[in-house]
């Protein structure tokens, strides 16, 4: 079995999350929306947040899968508060091709916020598929399949403190697989 390899420690990632709670402090000292995608927004956002100097307003939003022949993504939880006027951030956990954050940031801009922009704790530009414009980046990678850190392989591993990449076709025979080997470092 391949072992998971480690692309970045407890520490790189807490440096990177406080590097980007001051930059969005400094930005929004007036307020400001902070919108993360269910499920693995999460840690990133926790984090995010308490590592602010400002007091956002926290919401969540959850999208469907895609289904065989659908065009798109659905919204399967809306937000709980109204963004018109507002300065709004959407937090990502990854940007991967780009299609449904695309797809997201126009069914936002159609609430009407004051300001729209994207921070996203992971960047794959490498696998970008449509152009989108992500304005805060946590960390750069190029591996196509990553875990750790609130991105999951069938509900494990989101919960690590560090990214490793790891082997899509180990993960599809056993989604256990790595657990020993990210659980016990």
């Amino acid at each position: 079995m391949t072992e998971p390899r480690l692309l970045f420690s407890k520490e790189e990632i807490q440096a990177a999350v406080r590097r980007l709670a001051g930059e969005l402090s400094a930005t929004y000292d007036d307020g400001v929306v902070l919108i993360a995608v269910l499920k693995g927004g999460v840690i990133f956002l926790a984090d995010l947040v308490r590592a602010m100097t400002v007091h956002p307003l926290v919401d969540f939003l959850s999208l469907s899968s895609y289904d065989e022949g659908a065009p798109r993504v659905k919204i399967a939880k809306d937000l709980d508060h109204d963004i018109a006027g507002r300065d709004v951030v959407l937090v990502e956990d990854v940007v991967d091709t780009g299609l449904s954050l695309t797809w997201l940031l126009e069914e936002l801009r159609r609430r009407t916020p004051r300001s729209l922009e994207v921070c996203a704790f992971l960047d794959k530009p490498a696998r970008r598929i449509v152009p989108v414009e992500v304005r805060w980046v946590g960390l750069t990678v190029d591996e196509p399949y990553v875990c750790g850190y609130g991105l999951d392989v069938a509900e494990r591993y989101r919960n690590l403190d560090v990214v490793a990449a790891a082997d899509t076709m180990v993960l599809a025979e056993d989604p256990d697989a790595y657990v020993e080997a990210l659980y016990r470092r």
